[in-house]
């Protein structure tokens, strides 16, 4: 594949200052900040031209992070997000940052669950071992029905739904002023410095998970049957304090139940679709389908 000789993305990173870390020191002490998504918004009042851009950027970025993706999964040394680029591409500097932090979470999660899974089959492996030895000590015959774990090396992701996990430097959510909407979107594109502005207006249950509460910058945009759709997220301080009178309840992960409480309360279960889909959920979202070989 050619080598990537545009302009050098920027790699620079907003320092602290001192201050601001001590502030979020205390705040850690006494909160901690979890991150909401609200149910996606259809981009349904948004004209077809406009979205036309939209579907011609994608064109050029979902091919660009899959090569990422691809170069992440396969190389030695563990994915980086703030790696040099090494693709060329018709996007811009910062959408081009943004496909390589997309697929560096991508190839993350397909390499933490495929040592997982592989350390499982070894483990599968050895207790085959140890009871075949043990029959064979015994002078007995194993059970036929059980038979010798056989690893399968895992397919590389394949990106096939249009996903762009984007950042304020790519897409940035404005507030409506004076208009029938509620937002506005502006969106960069493979014409430089002429953005797309897409009007996003929200439902009755979008406002209401959003009052009182900040979006963050952390933005998705998905296309789903034709449609393109919006993931907003918003940041809550939740404190960390419980009060003396909560009740207290133990919880144990374990094997035939994902986790059984103190009060003998069973939920989950690792058999069927469960125990198939647990190690590829994190790739779903991300529109990923990986596969077994």
């Amino acid at each position: 594949m050619p080598a990537y000789r545009g302009t050098s993305v920027s790699r620079k990173l907003e320092k602290a200052t001192e201050e601001d870390k001590k502030q979020r020191k205390r705040k850690k002490k006494t909160k901690q900040t979890i991150t909401r998504a609200v149910t996606p918004i259809g981009l349904i009042e948004a004209n077809p031209g406009k979205l036309a851009a939209l579907d011609q950027m994608m064109a050029v970025y979902l091919p660009l992070c899959q090569q990422y993706t691809t170069l992440f999964c396969t190389q030695e040394a563990s994915p980086d997000k703030y790696t040099d680029a090494v693709f060329e591409t018709d996007l811009s500097d910062r959408l081009h940052r943004v496909a390589i932090q997309q697929a560096a979470g991508i190839a993350n999660a397909f390499r933490t669950n495929r040592q997982a899974a592989y350390e499982a089959y070894l483990e599968d492996l050895a207790d085959y071992a140890e009871a075949k030895a043990k029959a064979e000590a015994q002078g007995r015959k194993q059970t036929p029905k059980r038979k010798e774990p056989e690893w399968r090396e895992w397919n590389l992701p394949e990106l096939r739904v249009p996903v762009i996990q984007a950042n304020a430097n790519v897409v940035v959510v404005e507030k409506a002023e004076d208009s029938t909407f509620d937002y506005w979107l502006r969106i960069s594109t493979l014409e430089k410095g002429n953005p797309l502005r897409v009007p996003v207006k929200l439902a009755s249950y979008h406002k209401e998970v959003l009052k009182d509460r900040s979006l963050n910058t952390s933005t998705m945009l998905h296309k789903r049957n034709g449609v393109w759709w919006l993931t907003l997220s918003c940041d809550e301080d939740v404190p960390l304090q419980t009060e003396v009178s909560a009740p207290v309840v133990g919880v144990d992960v374990g094997i035939a139940h994902f986790i059984t409480t103190s009060t003998n309360k069973e939920y989950g279960s690792f058999h069927g679709k469960m125990a198939w889909a647990c190690p590829r959920t994190s790739f779903l979202r991300r529109g990923v389908k990986p596969h077994s070989a």
